[in-house]
């Protein structure tokens, strides 16, 4: 593992970047600086090591992240309806930065902070965990919460991502990485192109700001149905509310809430020969193939356009702190969250 110089936080303290690197020549570089992952560099069918991952160069360009690139997002990724949540009966109330609606967490993004880091060797391979405490009522959420966000690179190809919190008072935790890959490359243009396949058969159906109405569809006779290997761009321009809505994907595929680490979805890109699967032990999977970008610098010099990217945010299911049908993101007080979504990587 290398650790390099990555610019001065505005806590005023060093930020680093550490590259993680195993056999097969995969690289991932991660900064204590919002617990994100930078760069994420794979090798294409030809041996050629290309950067997947949209993003930045610089520290500073991070602080302006508002498409979340590589971001860790908490306490609460995705949507919550009315910018207000009820927690042991009070009533909480939260920034509305979204159409009357909480994104995200609201504008203090968890990846706009500055995390401890502590670094070793585990049974899977090289890891970097970041740490920190979010105070009671930060981002109007209750309870001092310590969160840990471990990356684990293994010699089989995996970057894991593994989620540990812990809360002094019941709270909601809801945490996913916004991670937008592009397996051409970063700089490659949009991703409609890539081959997919996801293995549910069911999406919630949303509104017109993309806050879940409560109804669970099936993908069949739907674009949704990724069931069998399609390209991203197949349906896309299909006359189907949601994706005008969301111009493009913006859905939340969903699977069992029974903890049990399974294959959610694959992902190819026919010129480099770069797959991409994604596990989760989460009940839920939003893909957002990044409908909203436009003319947004990156890094080298690209500029990142409509579906430059995709990403792939393992959770629980979008305003699951308001739809009683769905699976809680409530975190008892004293008690403990683990999550882990795995990514792994290969050529065909």
């Amino acid at each position: 593992m290398e650790k390099l110089h990555f610019g001065i936080a505005k806590e005023g303290r060093q930020a680093s970047k550490y590259i993680l690197k195993n056999q097969a020549g995969i690289e991932v570089v991660l900064s204590d600086m919002g617990a994100l992952i930078q760069a994420l560099l794979v090798p294409d069918r030809k041996g050629n090591k290309i950067d997947i991952m949209l993003g930045y160069d610089t520290l500073e360009e991070y602080y302006d992240n508002g498409c979340g690139f590589g971001a860790y997002v908490g306490r609460i990724a995705n949507r919550i309806e009315g910018a207000n949540v009820t927690i042991d009966g009070v009533n909480y109330v939260l920034e509305d930065n979204y159409n009357g609606h909480n994104l995200h967490s609201g504008s203090k993004k968890s990846f706009y902070e500055f995390y401890e880091t502590e670094t070793g060797i585990s049974e899977e391979g090289e890891y970097v965990e970041f740490s920190r405490l979010s105070p009671h009522l930060e981002q109007g959420f209750p309870g001092n919460l310590m969160q840990k966000i471990r990356y684990t690179l293994t010699e089989a190809g995996e970057l894991l991502i593994d989620y540990h919190a812990t809360s002094d008072q019941t709270t909601i935790y809801n945490p996913t990485n916004h991670a937008y890959f592009n397996l051409e490359g970063h700089d490659s243009g949009d991703v409609l192109g890539h081959e997919m396949e996801v293995y549910s058969d069911s999406f919630l159906v949303s509104d017109q700001f993309m806050i879940p109405t409560g109804e669970v569809a099936k993908v069949e006779g739907t674009p949704y149905d990724f069931r069998q290997r399609k390209t991203v761009g197949k349906d896309i321009n299909e006359d189907f509310v949601m994706l005008k809505n969301a111009k493009g994907y913006d859905v939340n595929f969903n699977f069992p809430n029974d903890k049990k680490m399974r294959l959610m979805s694959k992902i190819w890109a026919p010129v480099s020969g770069i797959f991409m699967e994604t596990n989760s032990d989460c009940c839920g999977l939003l893909i957002y193939n990044a409908g909203g970008l436009k003319d947004k610098n990156g890094k080298g010099g690209a500029v990142y356009q409509q579906h430059a990217g995709i990403c792939f945010e393992t959770g629980f299911y979008p305003n699951s702190c308001k739809e009683a049908s769905f699976p809680s993101c409530v975190l008892p007080a004293n008690s403990t969250f683990t999550s882990r979504t795995k990514y792994r990587f290969g050529v065909e």
